[in-house]
């Protein structure tokens, strides 16, 4: 008699289906509501850290413009191939650029490292030698200064004479061979100051080189010819035997000049400067500052010097 009152199987069946489904879509729907959002953070994340290597990288303001281009047309999906969500394809795209960003990051504090221990190895060249009692020099007898230009302007002096060597020419010989050795004479002080200091290297005076390389550079030392000038002054030192001197002058002429036109060529004779003076560790370090930033200007010549050089200092090994 109770019977017609109870609900049928059926319809309490329906009932209880309806209540298990209506919680899985209230939190579908809550997730697709709540992805975007947290899409949106990591996006602002992302923005923050890139514009924090950005000031890391180019400290004077510059920003690189992205290299990308219009996205390509997606392939045709063959039929029944099920589909990600957007949000799902958002996420990965965000994912991917988080880890590239981490990358890069890593990059520049490696690179930030490598130019810490090549200017820590400068430093310490820099640092004066101890003092120790040295005979006293006789006094140099005065020379006159060389003849005007056309242009009316001063020849630098000519370079003081140097002690004979033993068993090489006297000092009148030898100041007979340096007088022999001709002065250029264009117009263009600068580059006549080099050319003349040029000469004499060649002619193996490199005292008398160092003395008319030094007089340009304190001269003209902003012309662009100065990068060739130190870097010539280098090469002289390297000569006479002075690779501590050298590899300083060298890696002054990189780090005053980065852009003149023998700054990756000064950062090569840097490393091959500190091989002479027996420490491999600092030339490995100069290899690699030459390679991150001349990677892709450096000249074939400077290029082969490197590859040499790092056989030779064992970098790497």
């Amino acid at each position: 008699m109770f019977s017609r009152h109870r609900p049928s199987r059926l319809v309490l069946r329906q009932v209880l289906l309806a209540c298990a489904v209506y919680p899985i879509a209230l939190s579908g729907a809550a997730e697709a509501q709540s992805a975007p959002k947290t899409v949106e953070g990591r996006v602002d994340r992302l923005e923050q850290e890139m514009r924090a290597v950005q000031r890391k990288v180019f400290p004077s303001g510059q920003v690189v413009a992205p290299e990308v281009g219009p996205a390509a047309p997606l392939p045709a999906t063959p039929a029944g191939t099920p589909a990600t969500s957007p949000v799902a394809d958002l996420t990965a795209r965000v994912s991917a650029i988080e880890a590239q960003l981490a990358q890069l990051t890593g990059q520049v504090e490696e690179n930030g490292h490598r130019l810490t221990k090549l200017e820590d190895a400068v430093a310490k060249l820099n640092a004066p030698p101890p003092v120790a009692a040295v005979a006293p020099v006789p006094a140099m007898p005065s020379v006159a200064p060389g003849p005007a230009t056309p242009a009316g302007r001063p020849q630098p002096a000519a370079p003081r004479p140097q002690p004979a060597a033993a068993g090489g020419p006297s000092s009148a010989a030898r100041n007979e061979q340096v007088a022999a050795v001709e002065r250029p004479s264009t117009g263009n002080a600068a580059l006549d100051g080099y050319t003349y200091g040029f000469r004499l290297w060649s002619a193996k005076f490199y005292p008398e080189a160092e003395t008319q390389l030094l007089a340009t550079l304190e001269k003209y030392g902003s012309d662009p010819v100065a990068s060739r000038t130190q870097n010539l002054l280098g090469r002289a030192y390297l000569d006479e035997g002075k690779p501590v001197t050298a590899a300083k002058t060298f890696y002054e002429n990189y780090r005053l000049r980065p852009k003149g036109d023998r700054a990756a060529e000064s950062l090569a004779w840097t490393a091959e400067a500190l091989m002479q003076a027996k420490d491999n560790a600092r030339a490995c370090a100069a290899y690699d500052e030459l390679a991150d930033v001349f990677s892709a200007s450096m000249p074939a010549s400077v290029r082969d010097m490197m590859v040499k050089g790092r056989v030779r200092a064992k970098c790497g090994a």
